[in-house]
């Protein structure tokens, strides 16, 4: 018979670590930060709109987007469905934390996902599965991650230019790249191989023939889809 994994706990002191551990990450983060700030005043946001939303909102590709359609006219439902595209994901993040997060109090746990993001979900999602018991990586890492976003952002607007293009120096893969990294560092399973190939070729098929960002949804129910249809694999008995 097993034993129940110990519930989950949120203290200073992990919070902490969690920051300490984001910190290079967050290095990365100014710079993008600094590439919106740039591009946000070109588009007529003044210095204070775009801090605001690099603080209050706190998702990079969506407020990118959010650029895309900023005028005299902004079309509300198409911004609206296109950050629920983007942003769809978290669902699932969400999702798979929940178990660990099931036993802190409701005030910290709704306030530990907050500023959950790609880079400190992953980080935390690898702690939950060596079996960590202490969230604030999630927190933590989520407070670096918003502090390094802001203060890019501030130095875009105070100094008016900086790297408009991440792209050309290939910094727009970096997350991605560490997102990748966080994820697969501890599986040894082939069988994984098949939910992230469906995520894969339904993402890149939505990209050709659906409308912009579709392939985030796609991707992500595929993958889900992929892996629930995996046999289930029943602990050894004891």
């Amino acid at each position: 018979m097993t034993r129940p994994t110990p519930g989950a706990q949120l203290d200073l002191a992990g919070t902490l670590v969690g920051i300490r551990r984001m910190a290079p990450l967050s290095l990365f983060v100014i710079v993008f930060g600094l590439a919106f700030g740039v591009a946000a005043l070109s588009r007529g946001l003044s210095g204070l709109e775009a801090v605001l939303m690099s603080a209050l909102v706190f998702a990079g590709a969506s407020q990118f987007a959010a650029l895309e359609l900023w005028g005299p006219q902004i079309p509300l439902l198409p911004l609206i469905a296109i950050t629920f595209a983007i942003n769809a994901r978290h669902l699932l993040m969400g999702a798979a934390i929940q178990p660990w997060l099931a036993h802190l109090p409701a005030r910290q746990r709704y306030a530990s996902v907050v500023l959950m993001s790609d880079s400190n979900w992953a980080m935390a999602a690898a702690d939950y599965r060596s079996g960590a018991t202490n969230v604030g990586m999630l927190v933590g890492g989520g407070i670096a991650l918003w502090l390094a976003w802001v203060l890019g952002t501030l130095l875009g607007v105070a100094f008016g230019s900086g790297i408009e293009q991440p792209e050309r120096f290939g910094l727009d893969v970096i997350m991605g790249c560490f997102l990748l990294a966080m994820l697969v560092g501890g599986q040894r399973d082939l069988g994984m191989l098949l939910p992230w190939a469906a995520a894969a070729l339904a993402a890149l098929a939505a990209m050709a023939w659906l409308p912009p960002h579709a392939h985030v949804i796609v991707g992500a129910l595929a993958g889900g889809l992929a892996g629930l249809l995996l046999p289930s694999r029943g602990e050894t008995p004891s």
